[in-house]
């Protein structure tokens, strides 16, 4: 089957992955491009674990201000050619997390970027809380951990669930992203201004 040059190229800029792969995607879907993608999509997954290693000096700074500018986000994303960061593909994932930032408001990229203080204060207070209850120890201690993971679960921007698909985790959106777009991508970091706020 012969594919349309054309096909090939607006495979490849919607999602940044290599021209021979895209006229294998497309190939194998007929000429299908939301086939093609999905299965660009499959067949990357496998490889992205391997790119995460790479250097991200590319990328985007995305503003996202909610309806009624009182809410807005900045946030620095990485990726390693500034050919994928101008892909719809990188840019769709940039502005979906930056809308999730202001939807969920998160304390840190990821557990290793939580401040320990905040972690460690929270589970003095589960402690206190879970010691009332008259549980033996063991089971106080398995207590106060659940609440532990779930609250860097609910704070950290990578463990959150994707406020458009809870089924899926933001590291999840992520690593797809990687596997589509064929290159390491980084949330380096957000600010997040809510009108009347102090940070």
């Amino acid at each position: 089957m012969s594919i349309d040059a054309k096909l090939v190229k607006d495979l490849r800029e919607r999602t940044g992955a290599g021209m021979m792969d895209c006229k294998a995607a497309l190939i194998e879907s007929n000429g299908d491009l939301d086939l093609a993608i999905e299965a660009l999509r499959k067949s990357g997954i496998a490889k992205a674990e391997k790119k995460s290693v790479r250097d991200a000096k590319e990328g985007l700074i995305v503003s996202y201000i909610h309806h009624g500018n009182k809410l807005g986000v900045l946030l620095d994303i990485g990726c390693e050619t500034d050919f994928v960061a101008k892909t719809e593909g990188f840019q769709d994932l940039a502005n979906n997390i930056a809308m999730q930032i202001a939807a969920t408001n998160p304390m840190a990229v990821s557990e290793d970027d939580m401040p320990s203080d905040v972690v460690d204060k929270e589970r003095e207070i589960y402690t206190d809380q879970a010691k009332s209850s008259g549980k033996p120890d063991d089971v106080l201690e398995k207590i106060v951990d659940g609440k532990v993971k779930k609250f860097v679960e609910e704070n950290c921007l990578l463990n959150q669930s994707f406020v458009k698909d809870p089924d899926v985790k933001i590291s999840q959106l992520v690593q797809e992203a990687i596997a589509t777009l064929g290159e390491n991508i980084t949330i380096n970091r957000f600010v997040r201004f809510a009108l009347g706020e102090k940070s």
